[in-house]
């Protein structure tokens, strides 16, 4: 084997990096380069290192020396030096590299050193800067570990940074982030040089709550390809809360629910999941505020919504609760109130429905706050809001924000609850109106009104009987075109104004008379409402059975149930126009004798007629329904035929049935 290459210091003469041998055990300096010299100053040759370079911070510097000697390996090492004393100048930076070399006076070790005290200041400056902005600045490299460069981990979360990603960040990124953290990055690898990595995630901080963190990476290439990832992860939390709750409130104050049970519904969905894993809202049933100090007062779930992932939530089928000392002290004054619920621990009671706090255990709730709601200094009830699985408890901040959209929900609610208020007025206009039919000997009598589901739907649907000096039935049911408390006030004017004419017509009127003089009175009156309505005149037979005669302003057919046959409709040879329309084209009556056991239906629209179906259709539905029912008592009858009705409009009926001498009294069927 021949002998190691000698090397000859000479050759550094000329080099802009500075240069130093030194041989033998003690380090003897045997060859400085005059760059060396203008960055460490004149170094005398022949002194052992210890005293050649016996500065106050040579100490590392040395035990390098000592290192690479003992072990034959080149080794690096970033040192520093001070101004002297009394200097104005800034310290200086440099790396050195120190490897073994065979020099003409036996082993030695070559030193090269590079002043890097302009990027040193750069990095400082960099560091300063985003530490300022609190930005954390990582490297990810080739092996996938992870170099923490500014740091600001350990003091966000409180644990200290780990190199692995999946062992340090993964346990505190929040559990519903990382699957989208995971495809992020892997779509931005899977890119290389061309791929950006740019994701907002919560972390849990140390405080136990979470907070929402940027990151923006991007690929270092050398030589063509990807060697690293550096990125700058920047706390966001402060505006991404302020983008949150411009959007929230921007989104309720779009809320158009006609009900409370409605607006409260879209209300509800502003929250969950952006503020909540669910809500619940849960409305008083007594009026009167501050409420009575012993006063019995539930409360009645209206709306809900939950996350995905969650538990479906129970039916809102009117369940309530009873409210307790605890919720009426939330009420009282007004301000939210968070219960926390221990991992496996028991759930509030009496808070909620017991329907409700089955589904708090079966989500895994983790804590459940109150929050009064409150419309003109009047407490209409309380929103009931949880986090459930891996979310923690609400803080004060997310209370806050949930409780200033609850109050920015005040208009559209106030606006429902003057529907409501309206709705009540017209419906109580209404039910005195629709009053117990008469007792009939030879007949059964039966009436039924449900209102409209919905808060603007208060509808002009009516029905009416009433006996003649000369023992005529009159049977009546019309609407008016409309669905608000002018309709409810043209209906109660129509139904007087009609039972007038045909009392004071005398008997022995045709039903198109009736209706044609009203149209005159009506018109002369100025009172003229755009109506529907079919005018019935029943007369008992010698031979028990029943003569009926009617006429049919615009309004559905009336629904024959003979007593052997199927159901069909009393269709006129012409069909009048409604009411009010045009006073000079004549009204007809029509005529049909009804047998024993006979029912005779008279109803409005909202029975056959609902969206996406066809008239027709729903008048197939009727009759089918009436042949199913066609035995049972008259009240019966109604109730059974009340479920073909959506319920988005009102819905009026009167059946009548030709009995024997012994008969059912009347009934009203009424919600």
């Amino acid at each position: 084997m021949s002998p190691a290459p000698r090397l000859d210091p000479e050759v550094f003469d000329g080099t802009v990096a500075a240069v130093a041998v030194l041989v033998g055990p003690e380090g003897r300096l045997l060859y400085t380069n005059s760059a060396f010299t203008r960055m460490f100053g004149a170094r005398r040759a022949g002194l052992p290192a210890r005293e050649a370079f016996a500065d106050p911070d040579g100490g590392r510097f040395l035990s390098v020396l000592d290192d690479v000697r003992a072990t034959g390996r080149a080794r690096q090492v970033v040192g520093s030096r001070e101004p002297d004393p009394g200097v104005p100048s800034q310290a200086r930076y440099f790396v050195y590299s120190c490897s073994p070399v065979t020099t003409a006076e036996g082993d030695g070790i070559l030193v090269v050193a590079m002043d890097t005290t302009t990027e040193t200041f750069a990095l400082q400056r960099y560091r300063a800067l985003v530490s300022a902005v609190s930005v954390m600045v990582w490297v990810m490299h080739a092996d996938g570990s992870m170099e923490e460069i500014v740091a600001g981990w350990e003091r966000l979360t409180g644990v200290p940074w780990h190199p692995r990603a999946d062992i340090g960040w993964y346990a505190r990124i929040h559990p519903r982030d990382r699957e989208r953290l995971s495809e992020s990055w892997r779509d931005a690898a899977a890119r290389g040089e061309r791929g950006v990595f740019e994701c907002t995630f919560r972390v849990r901080a140390v405080d136990g709550s979470y907070r929402h963190m940027s990151t923006r990476c991007v690929p270092v290439l050398r030589e063509g390809r990807v060697a690293e990832w550096i990125a700058a992860t920047v706390d966001i939390e402060d505006t991404w809360r302020a983008q949150l709750r411009e959007r929230l409130l921007a989104q309720v104050a779009t809320v158009t629910g006609q009900s409370l049970g409605e607006a409260f519904g879209e209300v509800v969905k502003v929250l969950v999941p952006e503020l909540t894993d669910a809500c619940l809202i849960l409305l008083l049933s007594h009026d009167e505020w501050p409420l009575p100090e012993h006063a019995r007062v539930t409360a009645r779930r209206v709306a809900s919504a939950t996350r995905p992932g969650l538990p479906a939530p129970p039916a809102l089928l009117g369940q309530s609760v009873m409210m307790t000392r605890t919720v009426r002290e939330v009420l009282e004054h007004r301000v939210p109130r968070t219960f926390e619920i221990p991992a496996g621990g028991p759930v509030p009671t009496e808070l909620l429905p017991a329907v409700s706090e089955r589904w708090l255990i079966a989500s895994q709730a983790t804590s459940v706050t109150l929050i009064p709601l409150v419309v003109d200094d009047t407490v209409l009830g309380y929103a009931a809001t949880s986090t459930n699985g891996d979310t923690p408890a609400l803080g004060p901040t997310e209370t806050d924000l949930l409780r200033e959209v609850l109050h920015h929900a005040q208009q559209p609610i106030r606006k429902a609850l003057d529907l409501q208020r309206a709705r009540r007025t017209a419906l109580a206009l209404q039910r005195a109106q629709l009053t117990l039919p008469p007792a009939v000997g030879g007949a059964s009598l039966a009436a039924s009104y449900q209102p409209a589901s919905s808060a603007n739907e208060i509808g002009g649907d009516w029905y009416d009987a009433f006996v003649l000096p000369d023992g005529t039935l009159v049977l009546d049911v019309g609407d008016v075109v409309g669905h608000d408390l002018a309709a409810a006030t043209a209906m109660t004017q129509m139904r007087n104004m009609l039972r007038a004419l045909a009392y004071s017509r005398g008997p022995g009127t045709a039903p198109a008379d009736v209706l044609a003089r009203f149209d005159e009175v009506a018109e002369g009156l100025g009172a003229a409402p755009f109506a529907t309505a079919v005018h019935t005149h029943l007369r008992r037979l010698p031979d028990l059975r029943w003569s009926l005669t009617w006429s049919n302003a615009g309004h559905p057919p009336p629904l024959l149930i003979p007593a052997h046959g199927e159901p069909h409709f009393l269709n006129g040879s012409e069909e009048d126009l409604p009411l009010c329309v045009d006073l000079s084209v004549p009204r007809s009556t029509h005529a049909r004798v009804l047998e024993t056991g006979d029912t005779l239906l008279l109803y409005t629209d909202g029975l056959v007629e609902t969206p996406g179906a066809s008239l027709t259709d729903g008048q197939r539905r009727l009759v089918r329904e009436a042949a199913r029912h066609r035995r049972a008592r008259l009240p019966e009858l109604l109730h059974g035929l009340q479920g073909l009705s959506d319920h988005r409009d009102d819905t009026a009926m009167i059946a009548f049935r030709a009995d024997g001498p012994a008969a059912d009294p009347p009934a009203v069927e009424s919600p």
